[in-house]
């Protein structure tokens, strides 16, 4: 006798689990704590099989006799029910990777050990921000070049022009390694070159005029901020590496610093181009080095600081060139372009040069070979830009004497 809905809602549990059925092969299964659910027994190829169809109340009788249904339709259509579910769960697992965002992330994945972490970061928030809420869902293959154009085109509009061009940029990379592992076929951001504003020219962080060096010299000396970060301008202005890669300096880079030949290994973990890098150290860098120590609190790190990131800030060593004055005139990233210009003029050689400023090497065989390469140049190089920013303080002193 059919069941009613009346008689499916009062089934109560009994001290083991029983059957309560509909005919058709449905019936209801309600186990000792009351909780019930509903299954569908029937033959195929011979075996007795049964199906789990879900739980009531979430699935009302009139469902459970609609799934029923449709399996005797399977079965007069010569499938196993309990197979086709598998192959459908198959289907769902397999689309479920090929979304843009599944892909996405896989892709960051294999790309992380060769970023920086602050790097990945950034381009992941961005792409959670921006990108994944408006694409993620979709499956890759389907995503045509209007739906990638109204996402930039909503970065655009706020007005973050250079930011809109790099994540068309991250979106086409995702594309190309959807197609590497063959889940798409083609890269919908190629059809949309020159499609974007035009970011204009790029503005470049100011570097200080060489003959401002003098004056800026005489007032570092003069700081009476953070004797931290004086001492860390210091060390900028004399090894000009990049602003991260000094702040977050550690303790356990540094060698022979009572020896002749100091240096500072700097890892590839912390190098924008992901390669060793190597400063060979002038005494007047040794110098500061030894005036910061007692600084420091026995910390591992040279600009330690109670922040998120455990060292100095991004704008500390700014900060302190505003209040020295030279808000709009120079950057502390500018100190590079400094030393470049000087040493190209001095005429050093080219390699070293930007050995030392840490450019990229795009054959990775010859980038490891060169972190070391030139090494006894480069420490005369840098002895001298030391030497010749000690001439320049003396100058801007007799000047303003």
């Amino acid at each position: 006798m059919p069941l009613t809905d009346t008689a499916v809602r009062n089934a109560k549990g009994k001290d083991r689990p029983y059957k309560l059925s509909d005919g058709g092969w449905l019936f209801l299964l309600v186990n000792p704590d009351g909780k019930r659910y509903w299954r569908a027994s029937y033959r195929f190829a011979g075996k007795q099989k049964t199906l789990a169809i879900g739980p009531y109340p979430a699935i009302s009788l009139a469902e459970a006799r609609k799934q029923r249904d449709a399996l005797k339709e399977q079965l007069a259509q010569g499938l196993d029910p309990s197979e086709a579910r598998k192959a459908d769960k198959r289907a769902t697992a397999l689309n479920s990777s090929r979304t843009f965002e599944a892909i996405g992330r896989e892709w960051i994945t294999l790309k992380l050990p060769g970023w920086v972490p602050a790097y990945s970061e950034r381009l992941l928030s961005r792409l959670d921000a921006d990108v994944f809420p408006a694409l993620g869902s979709r499956p890759i293959a389907d995503i045509e070049p209007p739906e990638v154009l109204e996402v930039v085109r909503k970065i655009e509009a706020r007005g973050a022009v250079e930011l809109a061009r790099r994540e068309m940029q991250v979106i086409g990379q995702i594309f190309r390694f959807a197609i590497a592992s063959g889940r798409a076929s083609r890269d919908p951001t190629q059809d949309l070159r020159g499609a974007l504003k035009s970011p204009g020219r790029p503005k470049h962080r100011r570097a200080l005029p060489r003959e401002d060096l003098p004056d800026f010299l005489q007032a570092l000396d003069a700081y009476d901020g953070e004797p931290m970060t004086k001492l860390a301008l210091k060390l900028m202005v004399l090894t000009f590496v990049r602003t991260t890669e000094l702040r977050a300096a550690r303790w356990s880079e540094f060698e022979g610093l009572d020896g002749k030949e100091p240096l500072w290994r700097i890892p590839a973990a912390r190098m924008k181009m992901r390669f060793e890098h190597l400063v060979p150290l002038a005494p007047q860098a040794v110098a500061v080095l030894n005036e910061l120590r007692p600084l420091d609190g026995r910390s591992a790190q040279l600009f330690p600081s109670p922040g998120k990131e455990g060292f100095m800030s991004n704008n500390t060593m700014l900060f302190a060139m505003y209040r020295m004055g030279y808000h709009g005139r120079a950057t502390v990233h500018g100190f590079r372009g400094v030393a470049s210009t000087w040493l190209n003029e001095a005429g050093y050689d080219s390699d070293w040069i930007e050995r030392q400023l840490a450019h990229d090497e795009r054959n990775e065989v010859r980038g490891a070979y060169n972190s070391a390469q030139y090494l006894t140049g480069r420490r005369q190089m840098m002895c001298d830009w030391a030497d010749f920013l000690d001439a320049q303080k003396r100058k801007g002193a007799s000047e303003n004497s």
